[in-house]
C-alpha cells in the first residue's frame, strides 16, 4: 500500500496532480489545500498518500500533511461521507477548522463544504464529537479540555447572537479563557473574546 509519495509533477488539474515518481505517473486526487501548495511543473512535490481499492481501481487520495490524512480517514468511517465528500470537506476547512466545528456543534460551518448538507453535517458532529481528542494533535490550542463548562457556553452563545459564527466564537472564547484562567467572569470572558475575534 502506498503511503507517501515524492516525485516531479507532471500535471495539475482541477482536483487532482499527476507525479512523475521514477518514470512512473501516479494520479492523485487532492485537498484544495494540498493542490494549493504543490511547485509548478517539473519541480518535486511531496504528498501523503491513502490508497483505497475499489471494485474497479486503486485510487490514491493525497494530502499536505499527515493530519489531513488522519480526518479523512475519520471522515470516510461514517455513512454517507465517501472520499470524494472528506476530500470537499477537507478542502474547504482545515482539519483545526474542522475540530473547532464539531466541538461547538457547528453544523453549518460543516455545511460550507460542497455536498455536506444540514442532516450530514449533524451525522459527523454527534459520530466524531466523542473520537476528537485522538484526532486533533494538540486539543488545547482551541478547543476546551472536557468540554464546555456553563460559563464558556455561555460566552459563546453571546457571541453568536452578535452574529459570529459558533466555531469561531468557540475559538476566541477558549483562547480567553486560557489567557484569563477558569475562574473568569462572564463578562469579562466575553470581552476578552471580542478582543481576540478583533482583525
Amino acid at each position: 500500500m502506498i503511503a507517501w509519495l515524492r516525485g516531479r509533477v507532471k500535471a495539475i488539474e482541477a482536483d487532482s496532480v499527476v507525479l512523475d515518481v521514477g518514470g512512473v505517473g501516479y494520479r492523485v486526487y487532492a485537498t484544495a489545500r494540498a493542490l494549493g501548495r504543490l511547485p509548478v511543473t517539473g519541480e518535486v512535490a511531496e504528498l501523503w498518500i491513502e490508497t483505497v481499492f475499489r471494485e474497479d481501481a486503486i485510487v490514491l487520495y493525497g494530502f499536505a500533511s499527515p493530519d489531513e490524512q488522519r480526518w479523512f480517514r475519520a471522515l470516510r468511517q461514517i455513512q454517507g461521507v465517501g472520499a470524494r465528500l472528506a476530500l470537499s470537506l477537507l478542502s474547504s476547512l482545515s482539519p483545526d477548522e474542522i475540530a473547532r466545528a464539531i466541538a461547538a456543534g457547528d453544523r453549518r460551518a460543516l455545511g460550507r463544504a460542497h455536498g455536506i448538507g444540514p442532516r450530514l453535517a449533524g451525522r459527523i458532529v454527534a459520530e466524531l464529537r466523542e473520537r476528537l481528542g485522538s484526532l486533533v494533535i494538540a486539543p488545547e490550542a482551541d478547543l476546551p479540555p472536557s468540554g464546555p463548562s456553563d460559563t464558556v457556553a455561555d460566552a459563546v452563545s453571546a457571541l453568536v447572537h452578535l452574529g459570529y459564527g459558533r466555531s469561531e466564537a468557540l475559538a476566541a472564547v477558549s483562547k480567553a479563557r486560557a489567557a484569563a484562567g477558569e475562574d473568569v467572569a462572564l463578562d469579562q470572558l466575553i470581552r476578552d473574546a471580542l478582543r481576540e475575534l478583533a482583525p
